[in-house]
């Protein structure tokens, strides 16, 4: 009889740790590995490096969709759902845009925002798929954690603009 008591404390623990994992990695925040070089070099900096950068991803954000020009998000593909990339937010819903590879100026619409990654030469991002829903947002990257020597904030800076749009 004690080692049924000790199964079902020790499964009570595991379910309790495990419900409270999710509740946090759902609600406050997580930490996502960086693949590829687009957001290079803010994020994986060396291309030849097997070391992938990990980040930590904020999700308080998402409650009132509260993002800036600057931010780099976490975002599911709007083309494939299993996929997700990470970018910056370059304009936000309403504004005007210049870009860049075409010239084109376009409004954002509501509800959507351009993104586009700081290594343009090797960036599927808005160039590819235009403006993306806020909706497919997961969060916004705040710091580097992994590896030791890169760990730091990630800065919210926004992107240059064709000058003809600002003014």
């Amino acid at each position: 009889m004690g080692s049924t008591s000790f199964l079902w404390n020790c499964t009570k623990k595991f379910v309790t740790a495990a419900v409270i994992t999710v509740t946090v990695t759902d609600r406050f925040g997580t930490v996502v590995p960086v693949r590829g070089g687009s957001m290079s070099p803010t994020l994986n900096p060396k291309s030849g490096s097997l070391m992938d950068d990990y980040v930590f991803v904020e999700k308080f954000c998402l409650l009132r969709y509260g993002f800036s020009n600057g931010d780099v998000v976490v975002f599911r593909s709007p083309t494939n759902h299993k996929e997700t990339h990470i970018k910056r937010i370059a304009a936000l819903p309403g504004e005007w845009y210049g870009t860049k590879h075409n010239n084109d100026v376009i409004q954002i619409p509501l509800g959507h925002c351009w993104v586009e990654g700081d290594n343009s030469a090797s960036s599927i991002d808005s160039k590819s798929f235009g403006p993306i829903p806020l909706a497919l947002i997961r969060g916004r990257v705040t710091h580097v954690v992994w590896p030791p020597q890169r760990i730091g904030g990630v800065e919210s800076t926004p992107p240059q603009r064709l000058s003809s749009v600002i003014e």
